[in-house]
């Protein structure tokens, strides 16, 4: 049963429909043409702080309620928040003022949809826990799963480059400085622990130093209690924990080179820390060698199968276990959504996926269209609501995050 559930899990987008009258014809990428972001100039910053305390749930957020008060932002206001910091791993910082290019109207407009009501509940796990461990390395290790990181810092992130990494800005950045722990920051990588891991090799005292980054975040309490019974009984339990932990995850540590934040996202720029540019892209100091997931557009619930979304993250509940969650979103504006996929913190800054029709061809994608924010606080008519959150991929996000990738915007003209 356990090998059937993520099989069933996979199928499901083929399977759903949202009113029996959709087909597969109506589940398609389209491909759009997007802005382009364009380097103006970049000036040199001082080094950060790196004093900030992380603070993974927000408060007295602007959110779809709000949004809707707020006028369309001016092509000025956009250029502005879509400028950006970079923090490279020997402390030092840049700021680069950008331009956007070929915007259409509609790229900037802040529209809001609300397609399903129901009563709020102030939890981040509704109801029945639907959560799955994807415990069979068979899995764990394969694309979409083998997609999703571990950040230094506590969050989740996912692959976009076999360089970059997709996070949620607040997991480096509270909105006026950058979060202790991210000036050395790493990314760990899913691998599977084997029977031979244990006896160590010339040339992996690095490995070893990085691995206790994942211990600062991901040793659970009874492991703790288990490494420290008696001496006497030291040889026996080593032996018990060696044999259950062959199929458990371990991380693969890799330093980040530089990250990259859209200035969007500081408090003083936005008036307050905005969820619409909660991202943030990581650079690795060196490649990785696995199948990392494409960026795409994200499109409006009704283009969705099932109006589902899917992410994997590591939840802070389940230590040193990837969990997998799909749901249906409730609410969307141009920027967010509003979903009730169970989740706890460590996931924030999971990536948010579809599995859509290939245009013209008989096979089916999987696409990053969000980045999970967490559960956070908003105001809704001036009175806190909680919702769990996450920030759509526009064009204009797009736009950017592709030219992250690549430095330029020629590979980016179509998402």
């Amino acid at each position: 049963m356990g090998h059937i559930l993520p099989l069933l899990m996979l199928s499901i987008p083929i399977l759903c429909l949202t009113d029996g009258a959709e087909t597969e014809q109506d589940f398609t990428w389209h491909l759009k043409k997007v802005p382009q972001i364009v380097s103006e100039r970049t000036l040199s910053l001082d080094s950060p702080k790196f004093e900030a305390k992380a603070k993974l749930e927000l408060s007295n957020v602007c959110g779809i309620e709000c949004q809707r008060r707020l006028p369309v932002p001016s092509l000025s206001d956009l250029k502005e928040f879509l400028s950006y910091e970079t923090v490279f791993e020997n402390g030092t910082r840049t700021l680069t003022h950008v331009n956007v290019l070929g915007l259409a109207v509609d790229a900037a407009k802040n529209t809001t949809t609300t397609t399903r009501t129901s009563s709020r509940r102030k939890r981040q796990i509704y109801g029945t826990d639907s959560r799955f461990s994807i415990s069979d390395k068979r899995f764990m290790t394969n694309f979409p799963f083998s997609t999703a990181v571990k950040i230094s810092t506590g969050c989740s992130g996912i692959l976009i480059s076999p360089k970059h990494v997709l996070t949620a800005a607040h997991c480096i950045h509270n909105g006026k400085d950058y979060i202790k722990g991210s000036k050395k920051l790493r990314v760990g990588l899913l691998k599977v622990r084997s029977k031979g891991e244990g006896k160590k090799r010339r040339g992996q005292q690095r490995g070893k130093r990085e691995v206790s980054v994942a211990r600062d975040h991901s040793e659970s309490t009874s492991e703790l209690k288990q490494r420290s019974r008696g001496r006497g009984r030291k040889q026996k339990a080593t032996g018990r924990s060696q044999k259950t932990s062959d199929s458990k995850p371990s991380f693969q540590w890799t330093r980040v080179k530089s990250t990259q934040i859209p200035k969007g996202w500081f408090e003083g720029v936005t008036g307050d820390v905005s969820l619409d540019y909660d991202y943030a892209v990581l650079e690795l100091k060196r490649p990785h060698k696995k199948k990392y997931m494409e960026l795409g557009i994200s499109p409006a619930i009704r283009k969705m199968p099932g109006s589902m979304i899917h992410f994997s993250g590591f939840d802070d509940d389940r230590s040193g276990q990837l969990v997998y969650r799909f749901c249906s979103v409730s609410d969307e504006s141009s920027d967010l959504f509003y979903q009730y996929c169970d989740a706890e913190p460590g996931s924030i800054g999971s990536g948010v996926y579809l599995r859509l029709k290939v245009p013209n061809k008989k096979k089916w994608k999987r696409k990053i269209i969000a980045i999970y924010s967490g559960h956070q606080w908003m105001d809704v008519n001036g009175v806190q609501q909680d919702y769990n959150v996450a920030v759509r991929i526009t064009p204009l996000k797009y736009a950017q995050i592709c030219f992250w990738i690549h430095g330029n915007d020629e590979n980016c003209t179509q998402g």
